[in-house]
């Protein structure tokens, strides 16, 4: 590790220290801060264990101060974070802080900005949310533009652009302007001609090993003081694709001495063998670099406000250099944390759920063992449920988890009382099977209320007369009393239940179980889970229902109808959705 590298680190660290100590109202630690650090400076990972050593030191010193000598030494190193940390203890009675200097702005103008490789996992929603919270809150606009400018790392998927639109659709939003980067290439273009011709970017071949040697030692490569003109020529048959990929390079000439090497001499336009998958954009092969492309777009585009990862601060960093040649004014900048999901097996990554798919392993992206927003939309999850949780994530610049059970917590108040009560007897060997036994004596069919709180709404007619299927794990031993819920009490006797009544004292008093039950020759029902498929037997009301009607099973949980069948002799199929 040299000499600059232990300086950026102690400098990260310091300010890494006093945010913790600030925040916290108390000592910094070392460990608290590893994390912070590796997230916003991925070139700190591969020294990872020399790390502690070096910052132990600013620690222990931040720590030797006091609280007011603290937050004075954040404000002259990190401003915006301390406004954030005082903003968080002002107690404001929403989750999202204000934009920074919204009221600067006639109009409020923020963007999403997806890369289409693949539909939407659950991370993604939250920029949607936000995004789409903050265009109400300040009546701003919200553009969804495809950063699609690179056909072969990141592929677009054409299925993708509409399954995006579809996910903002879900959550409750609808962009003003949606537009393709792809469609835009003759844009960028010229603007590096006219950034070429005020002195701020050259072609360069060298290969990319030996430009990052002379890079990271701060020496100029051999094609950084060529003129304007013949870099525009060799630009000019960048665009004529007559380089192949790797053979020539557009960069944006910044500090080639700065003390952080990802911002030295950054590339802009690299040539890209393999065809865009989009017909309009296929001819291309000079594309553009994300931090170029990007960067034009939000000035080009009017956007005022920006909200992007803490590891995304280098993007602004390179942009700014652009921007300074063009004389324009970069937008407000929020960094905000990953967001971490709890609750799957299944990684929080695109090209992870991808392959799954493509393997067979995952149904598709709406599979419910997927991570997705189509695979929530399917299971009967409300858009609103996702917003709401994802904004009481807030902006913090901290990585943050989203634990399901809030958002389901969220879909449970907006889908409860509308939704009606069934039941559904599972065929699994995790609830003991289906047990079969015939009614003697009682009436020939249970009333169970649709609604145990609107009984105005009326009752559901069950019939017993084929006898009933239980779950095994409920069954009793024999001479032992069951209630059937909205039938009555019975007890188990010679392969049987015996209706012993409706005196409700049963459960009241004496402790009888209450259990859910089925017809035996009720309708086939496959019920889709984030742990797999399991079948079963439904009650006969379910069939008058219609596919997207949510109902709760009692004693499992909330699904959506997925497929209805015709008749009792084939199979139905429910999405869960949560207890």
């Amino acid at each position: 590790m040299d000499d600059e590298l232990r300086d950026r680190i102690r400098e990260a660290a310091e300010t890494n220290a006093l945010l913790n100590a600030v925040k916290h109202d108390s000592e910094a630690q070392v460990g608290a801060i590893m994390g912070p650090l590796m997230g916003e400076n991925p070139e700190f990972r591969e020294h990872g264990d020399e790390i502690p050593g070096v910052i132990a030191p600013v620690v222990e010193r931040v720590n030797g101060m006091n609280a007011e000598e603290r937050r004075e030494r954040l404000a002259e190193l990190a401003p915006d974070k301390l406004e954030e940390l005082e903003s968080e203890d002002e107690g404001e009675d929403h989750s999202l802080p204000d934009l920074p200097n919204a009221d600067d702005y006639d109009t409020v103008r923020m963007r999403v900005a997806p890369n289409p490789n693949g539909p939407w996992h659950i991370g993604h929603a939250r920029m949607a949310a936000v995004v789409g919270t903050y265009k109400q809150r300040y009546d701003g606009e919200f553009i969804c533009r495809f950063d699609d400018t690179d056909p072969e790392t990141k592929r677009p998927d054409l299925d993708a652009y509409d399954a995006i639109l579809d996910a903002i659709d879900y959550l409750g939003f609808e962009p003003d302007d949606v537009v393709n980067a792809s469609d835009r290439v003759e844009t960028y273009y010229e603007y590096a001609r006219e950034l070429i011709d005020k002195g701020g970017a050259y072609t360069c071949s060298c290969p990319q090993g030996e430009f990052s040697d002379l890079k990271n030692s701060g020496e100029a490569c051999p094609h950084r003081d060529k003129d304007a003109e013949t870099t525009r020529s060799e630009f000019e048959a960048m665009v004529d694709g007559e380089y192949d990929s790797g053979e020539m390079v557009l960069r944006v000439r910044t500090d080639i001495t700065h003390k952080n090497p990802a911002l030295r001499d950054f590339v802009a336009f690299r040539m890209v063998d393999t065809p865009h998958p989009r017909e309009t954009a296929a001819e291309y092969r000079c594309w553009p670099m994300l931090d170029f492309q990007s960067g034009l777009d939000d000035h080009l585009l009017g956007v005022t406000h920006i909200i992007r990862g803490i590891d995304l601060q280098d993007s602004a960093k390179r942009q700014q250099f652009v921007y300074d040649y063009f004389g324009w004014e970069y937008p407000e900048v929020i960094h905000w944390g990953h967001v971490q999901v709890d609750a799957y097996d299944v990684p929080l990554s695109t090209s992870s759920i991808a392959e799954l798919i493509a393997d067979g392993e995952l149904a598709g992206w709406d599979d419910p063992r997927a991570p997705t927003v189509a695979s929530l939309e399917r299971r009967g999850i409300r858009g609103e449920a996702v917003v709401d949780a994802m904004i009481e994530l807030g902006t913090s610049t901290s990585n943050v988890d989203l634990a399901m059970s809030s958002i389901y917590s969220n879909n449970r108040d907006l889908i409860d009382d509308e939704s009606d009560r069934a039941f559904f007897v599972r065929d699994s060997d995790d609830h003991g099977g289906l047990v079969e036994r015939q009614i003697v004596g009682g009436p020939e069919a249970g009333e169970p209320p649709l609604h145990p709180d609107f009984e105005d709404r009326g009752r559901r007619e069950i019939p017993v007369t084929s006898g009933v299927v239980v779950e095994g794990d409920d069954l009793p031993g024999h001479g032992e009393r069951i209630w059937l819920k909205g039938y009555g009490c019975v007890r188990h006797t010679r392969d049987a239940f015996e209706y012993t009544g409706d005196d409700i004292d049963a459960v009241r008093e004496e402790g009888v179980d209450v259990i859910h039950w089925a017809p035996a020759d009720g309708p086939q029902l496959r019920l889709r889970t984030m742990d797999g498929d399991v079948s079963g037997v439904a009650e006969p009301g379910l069939l008058g229902y219609d596919a997207d009607d949510v109902v709760q099973f009692e004693r499992i949980g909330f699904a959506r109808l997925d497929d209805v069948a015709d008749g009792s002799d084939t199979e139905s199929v429910a999405y869960f959705a949560h207890p």
